[in-house]
């Protein structure tokens, strides 16, 4: 069926007429689009994309092909991938092969030849919803109005403990709600000896390692799910330094007796500015995430710290007096932007400050 003609069904009824790549298949997911201009590699290895039909605005997608060293995790996990025009002759001394090669080797399905542009303004004016990628056109809709992405943390964490980094740096617990490898090279390079646990452990089960440090990880679905997490969070905070990313973000919030919502469309690309509240400063950041904190919920609990230049959503938090702050973007962000790098720097501060004041 190579280069054969594939629908992509909308749950309000539009309909898109494509042509095939990668694996064949038909599938049902939440369809989302992301506006990174690079990237596509980490974008597809990202676990936050679990359950979802990713459609990229750049319109061209694979020119430097797939490098696994660039990966993020060790598979792609989003369910299907969508783009204006694939690259099937690739130009990068990295390369190890195309876009179409990987896709077909992992399973997951492509389609090209799409109006992107006119989709992501159907998902930007009507919000995300679900859709049908099928060989005929659809005519049966109730699969596609009842997909709900389900169980999305515990699918993607990792089954048993890892461990990276030198065992004499400082010890960081690396709670894997589907994390970004990025976040762990980016403490290992700081020096720290990173414990990864599934996403299932409790809080005794942390505390155990005697950690000197908590990273609670980016990850897919609806942060209100996590009903255990949330709970083993709450006994965690105030006993270690605590930095929350993306779903660890929410999921902190939670803890706290804040509340998340899902958003119209949320925020996934390399180009979302950020506003740190205290110095005025805006950074660009990397996001990827469908649901946000309402800051007004967590009100006399802690501070807050970023908002979102475009639309005044809830970036960060800071919980002074739990030793824990947290961010909605990822400073980890290894195709770029780098600008809040510093906030590992941060992290580390805070360990150290602690284990001198212990």
């Amino acid at each position: 069926m190579k280069n054969g003609k594939v629908y992509l069904t909308l749950q309000n009824g539009k309909q898109f007429t494509g042509k095939r790549f990668g694996a064949d298949g038909e599938i049902i997911g939440e369809l989302v689009f992301t506006t990174g201009m690079t990237g596509y590699i980490e974008t597809l290895t990202d676990p936050s994309y679990f359950g979802q039909i990713v459609a990229q605005t750049f319109p061209l997608i694979g020119n430097y092909g797939m490098i696994s060293p660039d990966q993020e995790s060790k598979k792609p996990w989003v369910s299907a991938y969508i783009v204006r025009e694939k690259c099937d002759e690739p130009s990068n001394f990295r390369c190890e092969k195309t876009l179409d090669e990987y896709l077909k080797q992992k399973g997951i399905i492509g389609v090209y030849g799409i109006d992107t542009r006119e989709l992501t303004k159907i998902v930007r004016e009507a919000g995300v919803m679900n859709a049908a990628i099928t060989s005929k056109p659809l005519t049966d809709f109730s699969e596609v109005n009842s997909y709900v992405i389900k169980n999305a943390v515990r699918s993607v964490t990792c089954g048993e403990v890892e461990y990276f980094g030198s065992p004499d740096g400082l010890k960081v617990v690396v709670w894997d709600f589907g994390a970004k490898d990025n976040i762990v090279r980016e403490l290992v390079k700081r020096g720290c000896y990173c414990i990864k646990v599934p996403s299932f452990y409790t809080a005794e089960q942390i505390l155990a390692f005697d950690p000197d440090g908590l990273m609670l990880t980016n990850g897919p679905g609806d942060p209100a799910e996590n009903v255990e997490v949330i709970s083993n969070i709450k006994k965690l905070a105030g006993k270690l330094p605590i930095f929350g990313i993306c779903l660890g973000h929410q999921l902190f919030a939670l803890a706290m007796g804040g509340s998340t919502k899902k958003m119209k469309y949320g925020h996934r690309g390399a180009n979302q500015p950020v506003k740190n509240l205290e110095t005025g400063r805006v950074y660009i950041s990397s996001q990827n995430h469908g649901y946000e904190v309402i800051s007004s919920s967590l009100q006399g609990v802690g501070k807050l710290t970023y908002v979102n230049a475009n639309d005044n959503t809830c970036e960060g938090f800071d919980y002074p007096e739990l030793n824990a702050y947290t961010v909605q973007f990822h400073p980890e962000a290894c195709g770029g932007p780098q600008d809040a790098s510093f906030l590992f720097d941060k992290f580390i501060t805070k360990i150290e400050e602690s284990k001198r004041n212990a």
